[in-house]
């Protein structure tokens, strides 16, 4: 083969808000963690195991503000990304390393109204958007989940 590959396509739960940062020029960054969960029978034991996995997921520009608007701690989410390492020495000298999801793309699982947080009045919220977060792109919209059902039932076959 000789390319690579670097992609990842998660659906989980926030463990958080979005946390915003805000850059001169009008550049920002979202940041909030996903939990995918792993369940399974142990063999020997015969009871049921469940671990849960946490990624650092970031989101750039216009998609971070989108993430910021709509995604909430629980809510559901799908993703795909890039895998991406960093290291940096914090100010007592040690070394400190990360490793993070860079979204692309994104599509809110979670149902209008479904959300757990309910400071925000759910009924004037817009359907929430499938957005690709391309640096090179806009935030794009595409149908709910629910339409796209609809359209598959039009089908001739």
């Amino acid at each position: 083969m000789a390319g690579t590959l670097n992609k990842v396509m998660l659906i989980g739960h926030t463990g958080d808000e979005v946390k915003m940062k805000y850059f001169e020029g009008g550049n920002s960054i979202g940041r909030f963690p996903l939990a995918t969960n792993e369940e399974y029978v142990n063999r020997t034991t015969g009871e049921r195991v469940s671990n849960t996995e946490w990624h650092n997921c970031v989101v750039r520009n216009k998609a971070a503000e989108v993430c910021e608007k709509y995604l909430h701690k629980g809510d559901k989410v799908y993703i795909e990304g890039r895998i991406k390492s960093r290291q940096w020495t914090t100010e007592d000298g040690q070394q400190r390393y990360t490793t993070e999801i860079q979204v692309q793309e994104f599509t809110f699982l979670t149902p209008k109204g479904d959300s757990n947080n309910t400071s925000n009045s759910n009924a004037q919220q817009p359907s929430r958007p499938a957005v690709n977060a391309a640096p090179a792109q806009s935030a794009q919209t595409a149908s709910t989940p629910a339409q796209n059902v609809e359209e598959e039932d039009d089908l001739p076959f």
